[in-house]
Parts: C-alpha cells; sequence; structure tokens
C-alpha cells in the first residue's frame, strides 16, 4: 500500500468520534504507515488506542482501504492526510480531534492565506434570515474572507450563495461520503462550489448520511475558521454545537440577534446572552481580523452596515418549507392564480413553483426540479411574457 493507504485503513478500523486520540497517534507512532506495521503489542503499548480499538485495527483488512483509493482516483476525489504537507489545512492541526483523511472534491488551496468565516444556521430558516446570511457572506467575500458552511438547505446555502455571488471561493463540508444521495435538491450548488472552492468531508464515499454524523462534522466547520457565526437558531439546534466546538477550540463566536419572543432565534440570542459577539454587519465580524491580519482584508471592502437592499425585502418569518403547519399566524395566504395556457412546460413548473410573490432563484431552481440552463430559458420566457420582474439579488417578484 501507498503512504495515503495506509491513512485510509486507520480511519477505517477507527472510524470517526471524539474517542478517536489523532494528536496521539500522530505524536506516538509519526504516520499511519508506522501504525499499519507496529503491531499490536506496540498498540498496547502506546496508549493511544482502547481494546476495542485494537480489536477492529487487527479485524480491517487493507483491501478496504484500497477499494476506496481506487474509487477516489476514478472519480477525481483527493485523498488529503495529515502527512501531506502543503494540502492538508493548517487550522486542523489545532485541533486534537484532527481527521485523520480528508476527502476532498475541488481544492482547498482556496483556505491558504485567508481569513476564513463559517457561517451556520437553520435549514428551515425564515426568508429574512435567509437574506442576512446572503448579505453578510457577501460583504465579507467581497473584504476577502473565505466564507466556510455546511452545504445544506437554508442559512448554509445562502452563506455559500453569498460567496459565489462575489466571485469568490467558499468550502462545503459535509456529513456523508460523496456518494451518498443527501439533499439531491442542492446538488447543484454543491457542483458550483466545488468548482469555486471545495467539498470536504471525512467520511468514505459510500457513507451516508446518517444523523449522529453532523454534530461531529460540525467541528470541522468551525475547525477550519477563524470565528464562527450563527444565525437564526432555536435552543436546540445543531447549529449550536458548532459553536459549542469554536468555544472548545479557541474560535471566535459571533451571532446574529432576533426577535426575543420567537423560538427561532432563542439559541442565537442565548449566545450573545453568554458572551458571543453581536453581529450587525460584516465589519462587527471582520474586525476582529483587520487589524492583526492587515494583508489579509481589504478594510476599504468591509461594509460598516448591512447591504440588504441588493436583496430585496422579502416577507420575514416565511419559512423554507411546504408545510402550512409552519406558516406564521397573522400572515396572508398566497394563492396562486391559475397558470397561463400558453407557456410551455417548463415555465408551468416554475411558475407552479412561486408559493410567495418573492422568491429566490435556487428555490425556484429546487422546487421546479429543473436545471439551471433549463430555469433561465423558462424565467426568461416569463419575463418576456410579463409575468416576472427580475429583483436585485437573484430574487423574482411574480405579477400574480
Amino acid at each position: 500500500m501507498n503512504d495515503k493507504k495506509y491513512w485510509v485503513w486507520l480511519q477505517c478500523a477507527l472510524g470517526t468520534g471524539d474517542n478517536i486520540k489523532a494528536d496521539g497517534i500522530i505524536s506516538y507512532f509519526g504516520n499511519a504507515k508506522s501504525v499499519y506495521f507496529a503491531g499490536e503489542q506496540e498498540w498496547k503499548i502506546s496508549g493511544v488506542f482502547t481494546p476495542a480499538q485494537i480489536k477492529k485495527l487487527l479485524n480491517t483488512k487493507p483491501d478496504v482501504a484500497e477499494k476506496i483509493v481506487k474509487q477516489c482516483a476514478l472519480k477525481g476525489w483527493k485523498i488529503v492526510t495529515p502527512e501531506d504537507e502543503g494540502e492538508y489545512p493548517s487550522m486542523l492541526f489545532k485541533l486534537p480531534n484532527l481527521p485523520l483523511v480528508l476527502y476532498v472534491d475541488g481544492d482547498l488551496d482556496c483556505l491558504k492565506n485567508r481569513i476564513t468565516v463559517a457561517i451556520v444556521g437553520s435549514r428551515d430558516a425564515t426568508r429574512n434570515s435567509v437574506c442576512i446570511a446572503r448579505a453578510l457572506s457577501s460583504s465579507m467575500a467581497k473584504a476577502g474572507a473565505v466564507i466556510v458552511s455546511g452545504g445544506a438547505l437554508g442559512i448554509d446555502s445562502a452563506a455559500h450563495n453569498g460567496a459565489l455571488d462575489e466571485n469568490s471561493k467558499t468550502v462545503a463540508v459535509l456529513g456523508c461520503g460523496f456518494n451518498s444521495n443527501y439533499l439531491v435538491s442542492n446538488r447543484e450548488l454543491r457542483s458550483v462550489i466545488k468548482d469555486n472552492g471545495a467539498l470536504v468531508t471525512e467520511y468514505p464515499p459510500d457513507t451516508e448520511a446518517l444523523g449522529r454524523n453532523f454534530p461531529y462534522r460540525n467541528r470541522l466547520i468551525s475547525g477550519l475558521a477563524y470565528g464562527v457565526v450563527v444565525i437564526e437558531a432555536g435552543e436546540r439546534s445543531g447549529s449550536l454545537s458548532t459553536a459549542r466546538w469554536a468555544v472548545e477550540q479557541g474560535r471566535d463566536v459571533f451571532a446574529v440577534p432576533g426577535d426575543i419572543t420567537s423560538g427561532l432565534h432563542a439559541g442565537t440570542n442565548r449566545l450573545i446572552h453568554d458572551g458571543a459577539k453581536t453581529v450587525l454587519s460584516a465589519m462587527d465580524v471582520l474586525e476582529e481580523y483587520a487589524n492583526i491580519y492587515p494583508e489579509l482584508l481589504d478594510y476599504e471592502k468591509i461594509d460598516k452596515k448591512l447591504k440588504m437592499k441588493t436583496y430585496a425585502d422579502p416577507p420575514t418569518h416565511k419559512p423554507l418549507t411546504d408545510n402550512p403547519e409552519k406558516q406564521e399566524k397573522g400572515e396572508a395566504k398566497f394563492i396562486l392564480s391559475p397558470e397561463p395556457a400558453l407557456l410551455s412546460e417548463s415555465a408551468k413548473l416554475v411558475y407552479r413553483a412561486f408559493d410567495t410573490q418573492l422568491m429566490q432563484a435556487e428555490e425556484l431552481i429546487m422546487k421546479s426540479k429543473l436545471s439551471t440552463v433549463d430555469f433561465m430559458s423558462a424565467i426568461t420566457e416569463m419575463e418576456i411574457l410579463g409575468l416576472v420582474e427580475p429583483m436585485p439579488g437573484k430574487i423574482y417578484k411574480l405579477k400574480n
């Protein structure tokens, strides 16, 4: 086996979890190849493996790693290990539970010599919070920061899209393998991210999106960033685990305040109460680093106020969901008029995708299940017919 295969073998044997003393393994053995040839007696003496882990090391065959390495080579996915100097993200070396293997689709060089900021929050976010996330991300990216998030719907997607709006790099850390069908509706966004940054996971390609993976995945989102911004998180939000990891890792924690009477913001408001810095603009985040790393940020481009005007003014507290039970009380129900008969089939799909008068392009693509090319053709047809009006920030207004 080549050296990468030893690392894959070691990861396959141990899996992922907080009980893996990755820093101790590297400190004692130096690399995975040394672990492989050390043998059972040395594994016991080292004190870095539990009896159960030693049993797994003995029972894990090298051909498992061979298969994964070949699979990644065939797909063009990179395997990055702590032994790959210059490729493995330097921020992760500070973690005691650093990943033994990273699978990368894209180019991690975008993280080098850059201020990285993680933005996380609710998957079922209100439109207002989505617009805030996108505006903050866009502002920070414009100043030179790289945005890190989890590639999910809601706040994650808004964060990635905000960076992409500025032709900036962004990194998505996944809680599954690249072969997983997790969030098929967001596949197109992930494809764009890999071409303008990177998709990263510590899970082998065939690993499914199991619920237990994501809280542990969150340590990498925070671990790759100087600071973590939390937007719209309830008291039990998974985003709060990212904030907790950030505290453990010595990263900065920021939070966007919300309505104190709404449970949707209970987690973020609690973070602020407990000491997280309040975020009202990109300046509130980036001023923490602009003076320390003046060469990495363009101070003149750091927005002093949140510029929401380019994202229109969509209705607030409108969850990104089709579940009518989650409709805010008192909100006027949106009724879609019958579709015009002259529309093409693609345009009809887009028309039916509107569940409020103002909708973002990525939401319409997701709901209509069209490719970006077919969507653009359909929306252009609707513009020509006077059915929709394009708004700033890739938002479309339906003339219903």
